[in-house]
């Protein structure tokens, strides 16, 4: 049942996001930070965590997971560290996904002849 949920809730997210650049006429990036923002805002609600239990993979492989895990190491770290922990925590958590875009991107780059 695992996995049918998490296809549900991550599809349900995708077409979210599709529908706000087709029906709402958002550009990819506005949709992007759309979602980052809404699952931001749902970590800072304490929503974010319970979702994640229900719907795994449906909830934590979306780019609403990005917001999620902004916010969510910067109160963590807040709450260890005070103020200070709020720039920190947002590159704690964060860090290994980035540098992975980053190193990723990078070797595509090498490997791969761009068209046009």
């Amino acid at each position: 049942m695992n996995f049918f949920w998490a296809f549900v809730i991550g599809g349900a997210i995708c077409v979210f996001g599709q529908l706000l650049m087709d029906v709402g006429k958002l550009t990819p990036a506005h949709t992007m930070s759309t979602l980052v923002v809404l699952g931001a805002i749902a970590d800072g609600c304490n929503l974010y965590d319970p979702f994640i239990e229900f719907a795994g993979a449906g909830a934590t492989v979306p780019i609403t997971s990005f917001g999620n895990a902004l916010v969510h190491g910067a109160l963590e770290e807040l709450h260890k560290d005070g103020y200070i922990g709020i720039i920190t925590g947002i590159f704690k958590v964060t860090s290994a996904g980035v540098s992975a875009a980053i190193i990723f991107s990078f070797i595509a780059a090498v490997f791969v002849k761009p068209k046009g």
